[in-house]
């Protein structure tokens, strides 16, 4: 019997090396090794990130060595590998730009939030590759859109801001949620009130907000009262070194470090409140690793936070650069005052939209909607 024609699929993802981007990645891949009726061909700079049977992949190591290898890599170097691998039905690029390639179909999953950054003085001479990423980003993305059949996001308002940044109509960008390994509370929350706020240390995380709201909550209540944990040191770059001089007096401060998962369960655990003041975030990862505590949590005001917040029994917001007002929020909860906190109610969501990789594709390789050609 002769065996039916099997449909070929292309995944780029040449500049993924770690983080979210990697976990969806390998999840991505995970689920095409699953799907027998598709070939699957994935372009990486290293086989050894995300290596799964069924699949055919092309590594490109020079692909990471700076933007405009990545560049040459996306527009010149992924055109001739089109041209010589079989008929593609669908280019499936993991990493936000749009290659010029060869395909049927094309779409982009698009990460990165920085277009999005209110980029503050201080960040230019924290460290100027952020802001200077916030920039390029925003044309990064434009070229070339159009020949996307679909852009793929996380969330809702990072839909309605990417389609208004690049010119794509809304409804062909899809919001896929990405699906997390929970990350279990364990203990007991300390005697003394604990504030946790886990983060990378740099500077668009904002962690200039909490420290100052420690300070003023500090000097208004005495020290002994509550503990502030940081996923910092001091020590790491210059941001981290700039935090530790200017607030590493203050004994509410815990400038602990790196976090394990096994401390970071830990710290959930002991934490009376997450605290997230981050100036822009394409998800929010310990938000969603906080919420099944059902503790409080105080964030950001901003929308990425109220979207990954949904389903939060206690969440209060706060100006994302006003620490008295996150003072306010913190002497509050020392004082189990609940009051300005509310459960956030999820929400119908907006098509299109997929909670999962076989919705997904299903969406990429055979919707026929003549709205998204």
């Amino acid at each position: 019997m002769e065996q039916p024609v099997r449909k070929h699929l292309v995944v780029s993802a040449v500049n993924i090396r770690k983080g979210g981007t990697l976990t969806v990645l390998r999840d991505c891949l995970q689920y095409l090794s699953t799907r027998q009726d598709l070939e699957v061909t994935v372009l990486v700079h290293s086989r050894s990130l995300a290596d799964y049977p069924g699949i055919r992949y092309i590594e490109i190591p020079w692909s990471i060595k700076g933007w405009l290898r990545r560049l040459w890599c996306e527009y010149f170097t992924m055109h001739r590998i089109s041209k010589r691998l079989p008929e593609t039905e669908l280019w499936l690029s993991l990493h936000d730009t749009t290659p010029r390639v060869r395909a049927k179909r094309q779409a982009v999953y698009c990460h990165t939030s920085f277009p999005f950054l209110k980029v503050q003085a201080r960040d230019w001479k924290m460290d100027p590759k952020i802001p200077l990423f916030a920039k390029f980003t925003k044309y990064a993305y434009k070229i070339g859109v159009r020949r996307n059949r679909y852009l793929i996001v996380q969330q809702e308002w990072f839909r309605e801001g990417l389609s208004q940044l690049v010119g794509f109509p809304e409804n062909r960008i899809i919001v896929a949620p990405p699906q997390f390994q929970p990350v279990p509370a364990v203990g007991e929350p300390d005697a003394i009130p604990l504030f946790f706020f886990p983060s990378s240390p740099d500077c668009h995380k904002n962690f200039e907000t909490l420290c100052r709201a420690a300070e003023a909550l500090e000097n208004e209540i005495g020290a002994g009262r509550f503990k502030v944990a940081l996923t910092l040191r001091g020590n790491e770059n210059r941001y981290a070194a700039w935090l530790k001089k200017q607030w590493g007096h203050i004994q509410s401060l815990d400038f602990h470090g790196f976090m394990s998962k096994e401390e970071l369960a830990s710290y959930y655990g002991r934490a009376a409140a997450l605290v997230f003041p981050s100036r822009v975030e394409t998800w929010g990862l310990p938000i969603s690793e906080f919420k099944p505590t059902g503790k409080p949590m105080l964030l950001a005001d901003l929308p990425y936070a109220h979207e990954s917040a949904t389903g939060a029994a206690q969440v209060a917001f706060f100006g994302v650069n006003d620490f008295q007002q996150l003072k306010d929020l913190m002497l509050a909860i020392i004082q189990q005052n609940f009051t300005n906190f509310v459960q956030i109610m999820p929400s119908e969501p907006h098509l299109p939209y997929a909670d999962s990789w076989a919705d997904m594709f299903e969406k990429l390789l055979f919707d026929e909607d003549s709205s998204a050609r």
